[in-house]
Formats: structure tokens, C-alpha cells, sequence
């Protein structure tokens, strides 16, 4: 008797994502191909095909050698993705890939935001300054990440040169509201509606890129965050890993921003879950039961720039490296390291040795 064969899942992207869930998949039976580039770091573990994630046409030959697709990135646009079978579901992505029906839809499900004007000109611009307040930030609407695509503005007068750094093009602007802290929830929900959440996870960001995760953290709010995610993952008929961003103030969350896929700030799980968020996402989409997410202290760092070298953590057992095998370059993650919480002095080591406080 023959042995059935393996399902191959798509993954539109071939970055570091992509390598992770490659990484993953052995351990649900699936094989992984890739569309990218040649030479994207997922092609270190699996195929990679090269392939225009801008062309509907390209897009659909790819879909063709796959059961299934996925994706690692949400700024492919929403129209190439219509039609095809995808996970999580093409109107999921195009709400979380414009920051302007992103917030409609948090509002639409009771979820707290920070208050928040549509932008489409320097006359609009001026009406949302006065409306918001200062200080605010300009954030465009679409393809804006790791702190790109923002402007903050503290005077009025900085209104003409904001919006000639963002080039025109649509944004929001947004209110900054004063916080204690940064939270994130990633969650989980397979296609017969089973539901997993992992603790929520404190992030550090520095110059608009997370540097630290923490985990687990603000237990209180657990529930809370829950709950919210939950709503989501149902109004938008979910089916793969969500991660939601908050900001903390007091015994409140108010939303920022969704990623539907998994999240630079779930990296820890893989050795501080029992499943991490990169298997728990396969398990969902190829309609598996979902992983335990049982997890321990855990605290992991990105190397934005360059990896550290192998011998400057040799000393110490207790740090997982993953190196994406990226060139450096300033502002880039090109890798992180995850530690147990309890190993405090190999967290003073690594913090000296990337410069963080």
C-alpha cells in the first residue's frame, strides 16, 4: 500500500517567515514551496520559486503546484489574491494592509483605538492636526513597517514637510496617546473553529523596530485581550495565526495594529512554547488540531543590522541563535536569540553585547 502523499503548502514570500514555517513544517507531515526571489533566506530549507506576488497572473501559476497557500507578508495586494485557496482569506489581508479600515474594523468590533483622521491631502492634513491635536503621527495607509511610512508631529508648521515625506500618498493620522506599555496576543484558529492564544508578550521598540519580546507578561489582561482577539478571528472568519499589537494604559487595550500571519514578536515561542506559533499556523490552515500553547519565561532579542557572531554567545548554552542568513545592513533583522527568563546573566550578556538597556 502506497503512502499518502504529503500536502505542500504555498508560501507567498520567501523571507525569514517563510524560512520559519519551513522550518516547522516536517513536524505536520506538509511540504513547503515558496514563491520570492532566488536567494530569499527560506531557500536555505525549501524550493523557492521566482514569482511576482504583484501579478495575479504569476500568482495563480504558482497556487497551481501548491494545495494550499499562505502568506508571510500582508503587502500583497488584496485583488491578486482573490479567488485562490488562501489562508488566512484574502479579505482578512486587505483590512490588515490599509491602517485606515484596519481601524474602522477595531472600532466595528468594540475594540479601543487611538483617536484617528483619514488623510488625502495637505488640506485634510491641517483639518486632522486640528481636530487630533498634537503631537500626532502621520502614518501612510498602506506598506508601512518597522517604522517606515511615519512621521510625528509635534507643531503645526511641520504639516507641508510631513506630507512631503510620505509623497501624497493616502495615510491616517493618528493621535499618540500616552501609555505604559507596548503588549502584543498572537492566536490561533483552525478551520473547525478551535481557538489557541499564547500569553501575551511585552515588546521594546527602538527607532520604530521591536528589539525585545518578553513572555509571558501582563497576566491580568489576558482575558481582556482574549476576548478581543476572538472577535476578530470570528467577524473575519479566521483561519491561521493572528497577531494583534496594543498599547497598555492602565486596565485598558487600545488596539494598533493586526498582522494576519505570524509575528516578529511570537519568535520566542518556538523554544518557550510547547507548539510554536510557526507549527500552530501550519496545524490551522491544513485543518490539524491545534499545538498546546503552554509556554515558560522567556525573553528573545532581534539583531537588527548584523547577527552576532557565533563565538560571542559560545559561552553561553542557554541562547538559541537564529541566524537568517541575511547580509547586513543598518536597520534590517537579519536574526534573534531567545533565553530563558530565569537566565538572567545571559541576558545581561547579550544585552551589553547589542548595546540595549
Amino acid at each position: 500500500m502506497s503512502n499518502p502523499r504529503r500536502p505542500r503548502v504555498g508560501i507567498l514570500g520567501a523571507g525569514q517567515l517563510a524560512l520559519m514555517l519551513a522550518e516547522a513544517a516536517p513536524a505536520v507531515g506538509a511540504d513547503v514551496l515558496c514563491a520570492g526571489r532566488l536567494g530569499d533566506c527560506a531557500e536555505q530549507v525549501a524550493p523557492v520559486l521566482p514569482v511576482d506576488l504583484n501579478n495575479a497572473h504569476s500568482v495563480a501559476e504558482f497556487a497551481r503546484n501548491v494545495d494550499l497557500l499562505t502568506i508571510e507578508s500582508e503587502n500583497i495586494d488584496a485583488h491578486v489574491l482573490h479567488g485562490l485557496p488562501l489562508f488566512p482569506n484574502a479579505r482578512a489581508i486587505g483590512t490588515a494592509q490599509d491602517r485606515l479600515l484596519e481601524k474602522h474594523f477595531f472600532v466595528d468590533c468594540g475594540l479601543e483605538v487611538a483617536p484617528f483622521c483619514p488623510v488625502n491631502d495637505l488640506v485634510s492634513l491641517h483639518a486632522a492636526l486640528r481636530e487630533i491635536g498634537l503631537p500626532a503621527i502621520l502614518k501612510t495607509r498602506r506598506l508601512g513597517y518597522d517604522g517606515k511610512g511615519q512621521v510625528r508631529l509635534t507643531h503645526e508648521s511641520q504639516a507641508a514637510d510631513a506630507w512631503k515625506a510620505v509623497r501624497g500618498v493616502p495615510c491616517i493620522l493618528e493621535g499618540m496617546v500616552e501609555f505604559d506599555t507596548e503588549v502584543s496576543l498572537i492566536g490561533a484558529r483552525n478551520r473547525s473553529g478551535q481557538l489557541a492564544f499564547y500569553p501575551l508578550t511585552e515588546n521594546f521598540h527602538r527607532e520604530g523596530i521591536l528589539r525585545i519580546s518578553r513572555a509571558p507578561s501582563h497576566p491580568e489582561l489576558q482575558s481582556l485581550a482574549e476576548q478581543h482577539l476572538t472577535h476578530l478571528l470570528d467577524r473575519l472568519d479566521y483561519i491561521g495565526v493572528l497577531a494583534v499589537e496594543f498599547f497598555v494604559r492602565g486596565s485598558h487595550l487600545l488596539a494598533n495594529e493586526m498582522a494576519p500571519r505570524v509575528h516578529n514578536s511570537g519568535h520566542w515561542t518556538i523554544e518557550g512554547s510547547e507548539t510554536s506559533q510557526f507549527e500552530n499556523h501550519l496545524r490551522a490552515i491544513l485543518g490539524l488540531p491545534l499545538g498546546s500553547t503552554e509556554s515558560r519565561q522567556t525573553v528573545m532579542f532581534n539583531c537588527i543590522g548584523s547577527m552576532l557572531p557565533p563565538e560571542a554567545t559560545a559561552a553561553l548554552p542557554s541562547v538559541a541563535r537564529h541566524d537568517y542568513g541575511k547580509a547586513p545592513r543598518a536597520g534590517r533583522k537579519v536574526g534573534h536569540l531567545t533565553i530563558p527568563a530565569a537566565d538572567t546573566a545571559a541576558i545581561a550578556r547579550v544585552e551589553s553585547l547589542l548595546n540595549m538597556p
